[in-house]
């Protein structure tokens, strides 16, 4: 195929981030951060991803049809925002029908990334020329469009990194590995995967097939794990991507897909420091309503103050849970718990009554936790939160496991709330010095800087190679 000239040096990536709350945020992160050191970025979203944006910015009494049209005016940046189907249509319920949903991601949404790059490179009035795809590891079908459009395939694992090789990353562990700290799929391969353990094998799969790997998390927080993956791959911890010098513009981009509960912050600023325990499990994870109604029982006991922000679909029914948590759990914890139905994760952490976090070890969320130097509970529920959670415990040792994969019992909450908040197993200290190792990383010289701007580099030279072989 003969393509047109770029009129420019510019490198045009298109990035497609899986449809989730996690991923989405350091994808944009990530395309503001190219976008500042020269890139052309086409950001493309689903239809449903756009309106659960929208949907939220306006209950904050914010309005926009392109995500990023502020800071591209703020900033001059080249940010183009483009929509696609996702193979359902809006009305369809994805947060409580999981597997249908990613059965449509994995036979069905390829068509529409594989059509819309399609025409882009037919087109003759895009320029530069669209030479890169930067897509989601947690995705099954970028090599094959890569491939066929003649792109660089990067793919941009949003997690820790001791999923992403699956097997190969084990020699690089420096503890012992038990069957409890693999991913869920590998758990216990005498059952039959559910759908997303088989989704995220098969994405794994495909990330293995990319040019090139990079990573959310920074070199000395896995620097085993990294050098094991670079013998086989080139491979760059370019993380925390959200605590990389980004432009003042980052913070008009909304990247949350529910309404942020404006109770939090006021609530907050009348508790005493570090007396608060967070309580959050994501955006996505189902939860049994009988764990729910013992961990709130385990938190009633322990007399701490608590925020808990809990989905109203977090159990998997369509609609808010009638009677989530156990009979007089309100009494009981009457002026020192506040339940939200979601919140402004960064800025519940970063304030300074918050004291510790019971937490799904979702990575963005041990990220950040680490970043605002709070102790993590450990409560991991599927996928790659069972290697978060060993990171978290045993390896750099700030934060204390819940329940050790057994049935949570509330006399355990009670007891591991309590020993979190007190910090009395030196939680504290350990938590500053990790955050350190991040801010090194993500300083002008350090690790995470370095690896972005290799990485930068090689996809410059990639993009023009592919360029130039087109054209001959």
């Amino acid at each position: 195929m003969m393509m047109k000239k770029s009129s420019g040096a510019a490198v045009h990536v298109v990035m497609v981030p899986s449809p989730l709350q996690g991923h989405l945020t350091p994808f944009v992160h990530l395309a503001l951060k190219l976008a500042s050191h020269g890139f052309t970025v086409t950001f493309l979203n689903t239809h449903a991803t756009h309106a659960n944006l929208i949907r939220a910015a306006a209950a904050a009494g914010e309005s926009s049809s392109d995500i990023f049209s502020d800071a591209r005016s703020r900033s001059g940046l080249d940010i183009r925002y483009a929509l696609i189907g996702d193979g359902f249509p809006l009305g369809f319920d994805r947060s409580t029908n999981h597997d249908t949903f990613l059965l449509g991601l994995l036979h069905v949404f390829s068509a529409h990334v594989d059509d819309f790059i399609g025409s882009l490179r037919r087109r003759s009035d895009v320029n530069p020329p669209v030479f890169c795809l930067l897509a989601d590891s947690f995705f099954v079908w970028p090599s094959t469009v890569a491939e066929k459009h003649g792109l660089v395939n990067v793919s941009f694992w949003t997690a820790d990194d001791g999923e992403e090789d699956g097997i190969d990353y084990i020699p690089g562990v420096e503890v012992a590995i038990k069957p409890r700290d693999l991913p869920s799929p590998l758990q216990n391969c005498e059952e039959p995967w559910n759908m997303i353990d088989t989704f995220a094998l098969k994405s794994l799969e495909d990330a293995v097939k990319a040019d090139i790997i990079i990573s959310n998390t920074a070199f000395e927080l896995e620097p085993s794990t990294i050098t094991a993956l670079q013998q086989h791959k080139p491979f760059y911890a370019v993380g925390p991507v959200s605590r990389l010098s980004l432009p003042e513009a980052a913070a008009t981009v909304p990247t949350s897909f529910r309404p942020e509960s404006a109770a939090c912050r006021p609530w907050l600023d009348a508790r005493p420091e570090n007396s608060v325990l967070y309580v959050s499990f994501g955006s996505v994870a189902s939860v049994d309503k009988r764990v729910i109604r013992e961990i709130a029982r385990g938190l009633a006991l322990s007399g701490a103050s608590f925020l808990w922000a809990i989905r109203g679909d977090i159990t998997g029914s369509s609609a808010d849970e009638p009677d989530l948590f156990p009979a007089g759990f309100d009494r009981e914890t009457h002026g020192r718990g506040l339940v939200v139905p979601w919140c402004n994760q960064t800025e519940v952490l970063s304030h300074r009554a918050t004291g510790g976090f019971l937490t799904h070890c979702g990575w963005n969320s041990v990220l950040e936790s680490v970043w605002c130097r709070v102790p993590m509970l450990c409560f991991p529920l599927f996928m790659d939160q069972f290697i978060n959670r060993k990171l978290v415990v045993e390896v750099w040792k700030v934060g204390i496991d819940l329940c050790g994969g057994k049935a949570v019992g509330r006399e355990e909450v009670r007891e591991k709330t309590n020993r979190l908040m007190s910090r009395e197993e030196g939680l504290g200290e350990k938590m500053r010095r990790t955050k350190e190792i991040l801010q090194r990383a993500v300083s002008a010289n350090g690790s995470s800087q370095k690896h972005l701007e290799t990485f930068m580099h090689e996809v410059k030279l990639k993009t023009q190679q592919k360029h130039n072989f087109l054209e001959e």
